[in-house]
């Protein structure tokens, strides 16, 4: 394995975009159709499926800054982030099965099994994609090289999202034989083990190279203290919340403005393989953030998903219209995506310089999947309140409203969500202009202390 931090091998870039494939495979699974699964497969009544949703996200969010004081807290000589691909893929994958399959159950004990299945699933994937990120700062200590993992995990990300989106419900129809239950679970239980066998090879693959301090623990406090005045993460954290929110609201709604309101539950798959095109967003990041800066680029994305969404929202059943509109939004959701991982790696170096204190673990963690699941929490819960207030019902001819309440989620919802998030994006600029010298400064410090030490 090369030692270079400012050019990793090939093999070690595609095992880091390997952990994306592998989480986006069973998380998106679970984020497209779970809403889908419980109301119109499970059996569970549209309010009770966005309580669920809700309290699941809750719950989860809550467990956020655990996974990454954990992280930070971590004893081993495979690094602090490393170690959990290992530990958590087994588990992970067990759970996420389980969320899809349906014991013979009736009344409460259906609805806790529910829960109860799709929390730990949750947890899990919050756990296990909190070193996908935390790893980053440790992988190069180049902030280019870092941009380039970064992209290389978001084309594995797209992949794995490209599998789950394209052929879930087809496996499901075959594998089913007519049995959407155990479609379900055949399909998910298959997936499952891929995930697991693809974080066995990133454990195997990547290496941290910032060990000097993988021995010691992090104090609680410390992770806490790396907060103070990092403003820049406190924003990128929000931007990325609405990234979440707007993409979230418009694939939850997708299998239900395709089922009800197009009349063709194929167009899901169809629309779903064309996400693919994200990658076309991020390919050009590289270049976009060296002719313009990663703040103009992020906002430069949520824009085009923005126009994107706002054009579906006036294509009316015009199918070939609607599939421009989708490339369109997917090749900005791409680029948006993609910036909050490789902004957070700044953060870390912005909080050390701040504070003296280098959180990596803690900060992208609780970062990453703070904005991930307040915004997905909310963007499950919203659109399913939609449904319910306008009188939608599982498997039944839809009224006017409700179908004009499944355009509005599938469409305007989601751009105000983008546009939002793009005009919060503005107040990180000042911030990204600073990273030279902060970069500069913290070599600096550690060229001195090291100096002291001898």
């Amino acid at each position: 394995m090369s030692k270079n931090q400012s050019g990793l091998s090939l093999k070690n870039r595609v095992a880091y975009a390997g952990t994306d494939a592998a989480g986006n495979l069973l998380y998106c699974t679970l984020t497209s159709f779970i809403n889908y699964y419980h109301t119109d497969v499970f059996g569970i009544s549209i309010g009770t499926a966005a309580v669920i949703a809700l309290l699941v996200r809750i719950i989860n969010t809550a467990t956020v800054p655990l996974w990454g004081i954990t992280i930070d807290k971590t004893k081993s000589k495979y690094g602090k982030s490393r170690p959990w691909f290992a530990r958590l893929a087994i588990p992970f994958a067990v759970f996420m099965a389980l969320t899809f399959f349906t014991p013979g159950l009736r009344g409460t004990s259906k609805v806790i099994y529910a829960g109860f299945t799709y929390l730990t699933a949750s947890i899990l994937y919050t756990g296990i994609s909190t070193p996908i990120t935390s790893i980053l700062p440790n992988l190069s200590n180049d902030s280019y090289e870092r941009t380039k993992l970064n992209s290389f995990r978001m084309i594995g990300g797209n992949v794995g999202y490209f599998i789950t989106a394209t052929f879930t419900l087809t496996l499901v129809s075959v594998l089913g034989q007519g049995n959407r239950q155990r479609g379900f679970f055949c399909t998910v239980l298959i997936y499952a083990v891929v995930s697991a066998a693809m974080f066995f090879f990133a454990f195997k693959n990547t290496k941290e190279v910032n060990m000097e301090d993988a021995d010691k623990s992090l104090p609680i406090k410390d992770c806490f203290k790396a907060l103070k005045s990092n403003w820049p993460w406190v924003i990128v954290v929000i931007g990325s919340m609405f990234y979440w929110l707007g993409n979230s609201t418009r694939t939850s709604s997708l299998i239900y403005y395709s089922r009800y309101y197009l009349k063709n539950e194929s167009y899901v798959s169809i629309l779903n393989a064309l996400v693919l095109t994200q990658m076309i967003g991020v390919v050009a990041i590289p270049f976009l953030t060296k002719k313009l800066s990663k703040t103009v680029t992020m906002i430069l994305g949520f824009l085009i998903a923005s126009g994107g969404q706002i054009m579906l929202g006036i294509s009316g059943k015009h199918f070939v219209f609607i599939l421009v509109a989708w490339v369109i939004t997917s090749i900005g959701t791409g680029i948006a995506v993609s910036m909050p991982f490789a902004m957070l790696s700044d953060t870390v170096d912005y909080g050390e310089y701040k504070n003296g204190i280098r959180a990596s673990g803690f900060l992208t963690a609780v970062g990453s999947a703070a904005g991930l699941q307040i915004g997905t929490g909310m963007g499950d819960f919203i659109p399913l309140k939609l449904l319910q207030h306008f009188g939608y019902v599982a498997n039944q001819e839809q009224t006017a409203s409700a179908l004009t309440a499944m355009k509005f989620g599938f469409s305007y919802l989601p751009a105000i969500f983008f546009i939002t998030g793009a005009i919060v994006m503005l107040f990180y600029i000042r911030f990204e202009k600073q990273e030279k010298a902060v970069l500069k400064e913290l070599e600096m410090r550690r060229e001195r202390m090291q100096r002291e030490q001898k």
